[in-house]
């Protein structure tokens, strides 16, 4: 029994394949599945955050003259700015958490670097690239795109200003230009400006996402995705030569980045749930299964937040030990477990942070129920936790339906259009994020769109078997899903369109690693079929 627990370890492999005593074999098991309070290791597990995204800056126009010998006086040869770094993201295998996404916070792209002398334009910015799980969500909370924002205002009072009583030059404009370097405060007055550059986009930019950006990434990418443009950068003086100014001493700026506020959820947390009541011993087991060094103790709310382990089926050293595909005819070499904290009774009304739990069970492939067999009737245990994922998924489908039928209600309103009549221009009844024309509150994101907890396979773990007493509970858990598994039982939450495959029980000790052994063939059996 000792040698089938290590099976799904790859790093007990050297205890399997060397000669060692029964006696340094029990003590390595006891020292990995009842360690000290030193040997806990603390999760930065993340499914949800919340980041900014920069892109950069274009770089500014330079005021150059060609200066030649016997050229008095030669002419603009400065280089415009270059393009600032763009914004990218991909979906990639691997990464199974977003904690180094939500650490950092902010992401920028670096801006564009400036002009040279002798036409020479700037370089552009970095691009960067922002990796995250297959399965992540990504949706816009707010923008700020100042280029948006100067073709919008441009849109609107155009009309107001009449273009034959326009100036003849125009005005400066501190973050539109540059002046030559040896210029005083004085000399603002005495430039002829031109009229100034309209507001320009990248190429690129019409690879973005439209606004509001709402992404499933739920397959891997083999190329990354443009979220955010790099911002152009500003003209050279030769842009600005005519026959008055032959030798201009003006350039412009670059345009500045956009910038996003995004909100990543992962949709799928991992391939199996644990679901259970506090002190059920999911940690222990989670720990006899991987690699994982969660905390574990024998008191209640032992774990606060999701810890994931990894079940190695393929160690490549040799033939795998488990032959696995995926729903996709992929072969599975490890599947990723997630210990969600116990559920208390009325968990659905947020009673011990039960929402939060909730939320990390519906987005697990498989449920694991862990029943405690030394508590209580084992049968009324699982009445009671599929009672508060039944209700859970009630109060979420009512909570959709509400946000639906508030967006039919909602009154399109503009303050540049007459109430007593529809507006010429119906793109001002349109309102997207970060404009300074749309309401000031805060549209509320989209609920994340997962399959119903009630759809999903599940199975049954037994944990502290090797207890004295828990014999008849066990039988009497066997004779409720034998009955289950035939029809003649109701479904434990009460639902008619459940799952309708074989819901089967392994009997463990998870203190001790007996039984483990079977959870990964059954859990491979299910993520095959489903």
């Amino acid at each position: 029994m000792v040698s089938l627990l290590f099976t799904a370890h790859s790093e007990y492999s050297v205890l399997l394949d060397e000669p060692s005593s029964r006696a340094s074999r029990a003590s390595a098991i006891e020292s990995h599945l009842n360690p000290p309070p030193e040997d806990y290791g603390r999760s930065i597990f993340a499914d949800k955050c919340t980041i900014q995204v920069k892109a950069g800056s274009g770089g500014h126009g330079c005021i150059s003259f060609l200066r030649e010998k016997f050229i008095a006086e030669g002419p603009a040869n400065g280089g415009d700015g270059g393009t600032g770094g763009n914004v990218y993201i991909q979906a990639v295998k691997g990464e199974t958490s977003l904690h180094k996404l939500a650490r950092r916070g902010a992401l920028r792209a670096t801006r564009g670097k400036n002009g040279q002398g002798k036409s020479k334009g700037g370089s552009k910015g970095e691009d960067i690239l922002i990796k995250v799980p297959v399965g992540t969500v990504i949706r816009e909370i707010s923008r700020h795109d100042p280029v948006g924002e100067e073709e919008e205002d441009k849109k609107q009072f155009e009309g107001l200003i009449d273009s034959d009583e326009s100036p003849g030059r125009g005005q400066f404009r501190r973050d539109k230009w540059i002046l030559y370097p040896s210029a005083v405060p004085s000399d603002y007055n005495d430039v002829a400006f031109p009229t100034l550059p309209r507001a320009r986009r990248s190429n690129l930019a019409a690879l973005q996402p439209r606004a509001p950006v709402c992404l499933d990434l739920s397959e891997t990418m083999e190329k990354p995705m443009l979220l955010a443009a790099g911002a152009v950068g500003g003209f050279g003086n030769p842009h600005f030569v005519s026959r008055e100014t032959p030798r201009p001493k003006i350039a412009s700026k670059g345009e500045v980045g956009m910038s996003l506020k995004l909100e990543l959820e992962l949709k799928l947390l991992a391939d199996v749930g644990f679901v259970g009541l506090p002190n059920a011993g999911k940690s222990t087991l989670l720990r006899a299964l991987s690699r994982s060094r969660a905390r574990v103790g024998d008191w209640a709310f032992t774990t606060l937040q999701p810890n994931i382990g990894t079940v190695v089926l393929d160690n490549a050293r040799g033939r795998p030990r488990h032959q696995a595909f995926g729903p996709d005819g992929e072969v599975l070499t490890q599947f990723t477990i997630a210990d969600v904290p116990g559920l208390v009774p009325d968990a659905h009304l947020d009673r011990g942070m039960g929402l939060d739990f909730l939320r990390h069970i519906e987005r697990a492939r498989v449920l694991a129920f862990v029943i405690d067999l030394s508590t209580g009737d084992a049968v009324e245990t699982i009445k009671v936790l599929w009672k508060e994922l039944v209700e859970y998924q009630k109060v979420k489908d009512r909570e959709m339906y509400a946000r639906s039928e508030g967006r039919k209600k909602l009154i399109d309103w503009s303050p540049y259009s007459d109430t007593s009549a529809e507006p010429e221009d119906a793109s001002l009844q349109t309102e997207t994020p970060g404009s300074r024309l749309g309401s000031t509150t805060a549209t509320p994101l989209p609920l994340l769109q997962t399959s119903p907890i009630s759809t999903k396979p599940w199975l049954i773990v037994a944990t502290k078997a090797d207890l004295d007493g828990t014999k008849d509970n066990f039988k009497l858990l066997q004779a409720y899903l034998e009955m289950l598994n035939q029809g003649t039982k109701e479904h434990p939450g009460e639902i008619k369109n459940a799952w309708k495959g074989r819901v089967n029980v392994v009997p463990i000790s998870a203190i001790r690693g007996e039984g483990v052994e079977g959870i990964p063939t059954q859990v491979i059996s299910l993520i095959s079929s489903n």
